[in-house]
């Protein structure tokens, strides 16, 4: 008979996972709309300064600047972050699912993701996810972005758990390959029951 591993540690996704995206393409196009904005002009700019802000080499300022405010414009700094911000909606099944799992398993919870300062400041606080995360291991604490292995390298110390012992919840199947590839057993998220039928094939079932 096959034996059953321990599982002790969730990492997750937020963007996807517990909440919506953050700053997608999809909240892009809306605030182009909004607010009238030339969308391929947009996109280029953001497309070349989202990474070093999602690192936290630019601050948020400075992005604005380099991809909304780099003229004139009939609207406010504030106008604009309270829109963007506005775009976050949670996901409440998951983000209960992942509370009631660490309460009848002890579980873990580590947030491995790629936001940007300030955005990830606003969801944490806004949706309350520091009551159930022990750390956030996100791109803008550490400069380091997914795909790059080596935040869950940092994940797996700071966690100080075997890679056997984990399960990373994640929507993105490029980043679900590489935790596999290291050892991190995953679910590929798209949508709540499927996710809590393949956790409970690791013995994480929240109705058992």
């Amino acid at each position: 008979m096959k034996k059953t591993i321990l599982i002790t540690t969730l990492f997750l996704d937020i963007g996807g996972v517990l909440l919506t995206n953050g700053w997608d393409h999809r909240a892009r196009w809306r605030a182009a709309k909004h607010f009238k904005l030339d969308w391929a002009e947009m996109q280029e700019r953001h497309e070349l300064n989202f990474e070093i802000h999602e690192e936290d080499k630019i601050t948020f300022r400075e992005y604005l600047d380099r991809v909304i405010f780099w003229e004139k414009r009939p609207f406010t700094r504030v106008e604009f972050r309270q829109f963007m911000f506005a775009q976050s909606k949670s996901f409440t099944e998951m983000i209960e699912l992942v509370r009631n799992l660490k309460a009848k398993y002890g579980l873990k919870i580590i947030v491995v993701s790629n936001e940007s300062r300030e955005l990830n400041a606003h969801r944490i606080r806004q949706f309350k996810l520091g009551g159930f995360v022990d750390a956030f291991i996100s791109s803008c604490f550490v400069r380091l972005r997914k795909p790059d292995a080596d935040i869950f390298k940092l994940a797996l110390d700071i966690a100080q758990i075997p890679a056997r012992q984990i399960i990373y919840i994640e929507n993105t199947p490029l980043f679900v390959h590489i935790a596999e590839g290291m050892g991190i057993r995953s679910v590929l998220h798209t949508d709540y029951k499927s996710t809590c039928t393949k956790l409970a094939s690791f013995g994480l079932d929240i109705a058992g």
